[in-house]
């Protein structure tokens, strides 16, 4: 089996900058209290009624596919992470199809539901449809628009203050050098506290299912109440759940070991890992893994300082940023890592 090697890579973020000062007085903090917890000093959000993950990913896709020196016709299979989909059903993947007008070739698009591992888990399927010879060309998009899912108040600061919007994409192919491409890529998850990051509804879970709202659920205890303003009927609310501390100490756990899981797994050590590109869940979270594992300054590329949390797109948006500011050499070793809901976690080492 030959292995697959992104060949091309794009990424879009939206035109509005959203700084911590925007938001801070909504729910009743200050700036520096944002980027103390966070690190995050401004965001991006989409254009409401304009610009969704799906036009976004159309966005980054049509970068990654031109510096993949291909046409939109030649992807013969999409994959398409997200947890803010366009719609409930249909998924990204057919909308994406459409948006790119390779319509005509019928390929096939699968839509992946991991959020923040959610574009390495995508890449994952991808990497074994290249391995086996089933595909040549294939489109991995990872695009968020989170934005008009959160509670800027009080209430909801604990997640507002965190997520955007923007997306990211990679092309992949089979590589020429049998040392060359995806070396491997490793996944997991527990779903035993599910909830405590999680999103209940929409949802077939009972009493919140679609019209079944009544006032005391949306005012339950650890509910975090969301207005969408999708193409839903005006009023349409779901509730989700988020408790940060155990999810901040599982991710100190978790991102850690699975980055040393790939470098063990191809019989290397973090040291000769050249470039981390880690999910930009939370500067915190991401200095302390820098501390434990003594990843050098030159070594971790965060820019959750500007975007935010965007989710399945960070990691590509991130590797996006690397290549265009010429960090990424040829032969060089990558770990691409996430940790996020579900819980999932993921990553994937790569020699460019």
């Amino acid at each position: 089996m030959m292995n697959s090697r992104i060949a091309g890579v794009g990424h879009y973020l939206p035109d509005r900058i959203v700084p911590n000062e925007e938001i801070a007085p909504g729910m009743d903090v200050s700036s520096a209290w944002i980027e103390e917890r966070t690190g995050i000093r401004e965001r991006r959000f989409a254009k409401a009624g304009e610009e969704t993950p799906t036009t976004m990913g159309a966005i980054a896709a049509r970068i990654a596919i031109e510096r993949a020196g291909i046409t939109p016709n030649e992807i013969d299979f999409i994959v398409f992470a997200t947890m803010s989909a366009d719609y409930l059903v249909p998924g990204c993947g057919v909308l994406l199809q459409r948006e790119l007008e390779i319509t005509q070739t019928e390929i096939g698009a699968l839509d992946i539901r991991n959020q923040c591992s959610g574009f390495l888990y995508a890449l994952s399927v991808a990497d074994k449809f290249i391995k086996t010879g089933t595909y040549r060309n294939i489109l991995v998009v990872g695009a968020e628009r989170q934005s008009c899912n959160l509670d800027f108040s009080a209430r909801g600061r604990d997640v507002a203050m965190l997520f955007a919007d923007g997306a990211g994409a990679v092309v992949l192919q089979p590589a020429s050098q049998p040392d060359q491409g995806i070396l491997s890529t490793h996944l997991h998850a527990d779903g035993t506290h599910a909830e405590e990051l999680s999103i209940i509804n929409p949802g077939s879970h009972g009493k919140y299912h679609f019209k079944k709202y009544k006032p005391q659920y949306l005012n339950a205890e650890n509910d975090f109440v969301h207005k969408n303003d999708g193409p839903f009927e005006p009023g349409y609310l779901y509730t989700g759940v988020f408790k940060g501390f155990l999810v901040i100490k599982k991710a100190f756990e978790k991102f850690p070991a699975v980055i040393r899981e790939a470098a063990c797994a191809n019989r290397l050590t973090t040291d000769s890992i050249d470039l981390f590109v880690l999910h930009q869940a939370n500067l915190r979270i991401l200095e302390y893994v820098q501390r434990t594992m003594n990843i050098p300054d030159e070594k971790l590329w965060n820019n959750i300082q500007h975007y935010g949390n965007t989710t399945s797109a960070s990691v590509p948006i991130a590797l996006s940023e690397l290549w265009e500011a010429g960090k990424i050499q040829e032969g060089q070793l990558l770990c691409l890592a996430a940790f996020g809901s579900g819980f999932t976690w993921a990553s994937a080492l790569i020699r460019w």
